[in-house]
């Protein structure tokens, strides 16, 4: 078959371990799904206040794409911060160090595709402080 598709209430979410005093985010794997061979997928929420590993994948290159809320990127070795709406996508390449947060009061629902689908390995980075917005 040349395509596949799921909906979103056939995916099983799975409760990722939170950060101390944070809640769970929660995701839910598209690669099996949706039959992926050349990319890998998931599909991210995190709960408000919430935040994920600050980390730089070696080989995938990787797209975020904000489904329903806002998310908050820190980006580069100085963190860049980059706060993005709804329908925004960020790409992002192999060994730039990165993180998702959400900072509102509201659910942030995100896309998450990297390519190409190995998994050569990602260095874990301690988190830094949050730039304010506009820096």
């Amino acid at each position: 078959m040349g395509y596949h598709w799921t909906n979103a209430d056939e995916l099983e979410f799975e409760e990722r371990p939170p950060k101390p005093g944070e809640p769970p985010r929660l995701a839910a794997g598209l690669t099996d799904p949706l039959a992926l061979k050349q990319s890998r997928a998931r599909l991210w929420r995190y709960p408000p206040h919430s935040t994920g590993r600050r980390h730089q994948d070696h080989a995938q290159e990787e797209v975020f794409v904000v489904v329903s809320g806002t998310l908050t990127m820190l980006l580069g070795d100085e963190p860049e911060r980059v706060d993005l709406a709804p329908g925004s996508v960020v790409a992002v390449d192999p060994m730039t160090p990165l993180q998702m947060r959400n900072e509102t009061d509201e659910e942030l629902v995100c896309f998450v595709y990297g390519s190409p689908p190995v998994r050569e390995g990602a260095d874990f980075l301690d988190d830094v402080e949050l730039p304010a917005r506009g820096s």
